[in-house]
């Protein structure tokens, strides 16, 4: 499969690095420029590009920067791609930490994928937005056994939810469906699924347990 990545962070370069190991053809970006990602290409064999390039042809499109720098995308980002693409949103609104006050998440009420989507303009899937990034390349487990870890997907495309869920799935995780763009409020920063390290019935019961209250520590 063809697979954009745009971030070459800690998600983004591990993601990198499992999705070429399993034979996926990934195109990977950064703000800085495909010069910057020779050695991430020359460990992996992922190609290298643009930012404005990392989404042509692609089926899964995985945006992985700061929350801050969204808006600063390019225009027609997903021009380009495959016809149905699944864009998985991984990041996370850090106010006080990284990216200033959102005020369409803070006063408007939105959640921080909804925010995402608005500014992309294409609906996009919430995922490996609380996963230890070094858990990408540790702990997959094969499907069945009992340490398996779970990750929440939330979306609204079914479709496209589907997609992504059978990507985590091949990466080594089992995965928990938290519902629509909506509802992703009970997977982002300071909720109990935030970060945890469980199985589909903890997972599960992490976000049944979650609060829509920001907690100050993740408030603008």
């Amino acid at each position: 499969m063809k697979i954009g990545i745009i971030g070459a962070g800690n998600i983004g370069g591990n993601l990198t690095r499992r999705l070429t190991a399993l034979g996926h053809d990934v195109a990977v970006a950064n703000s800085r420029g495909p010069e910057t990602l020779t050695a991430l290409a020359e460990e992996t064999g992922a190609t290298p590009v643009a930012v404005g390039e990392a989404a042509r042809g692609a089926e899964i499109v995985v945006v992985t920067i700061p929350l801050k720098a969204i808006p600063d995308l390019p225009s027609g980002l997903l021009d380009g791609a495959a016809d149905g693409v699944a864009v998985i949103d991984t990041g996370n609104y850090y106010p006080r930490q990284r990216d200033g006050r959102i005020a369409g998440i803070e006063d408007d009420g939105l959640t921080e994928s909804r925010w995402t989507e608005r500014h992309i303009g294409h609906p996009v899937i919430k995922a490996f937005n609380g996963t230890y990034a070094q858990d990408i390349l540790d702990r997959p487990l094969p499907a069945g056994d009992p340490g398996r870890m779970a990750l929440p997907v939330a979306g609204d495309d079914e479709a496209a939810k589907r997609k992504v869920r059978k990507l985590i799935d091949a990466l080594g995780f089992d995965t928990v469906d938290a519902g629509g763009i909506d509802d992703s409020w009970r997977q982002q920063p300071g909720t109990p699924v935030y970060g945890l390290r469980d199985g589909v019935e903890g997972v599960t019961e992490a976000l049944a347990k979650a609060s829509p209250e920001r907690t100050p520590e993740f408030s603008g």
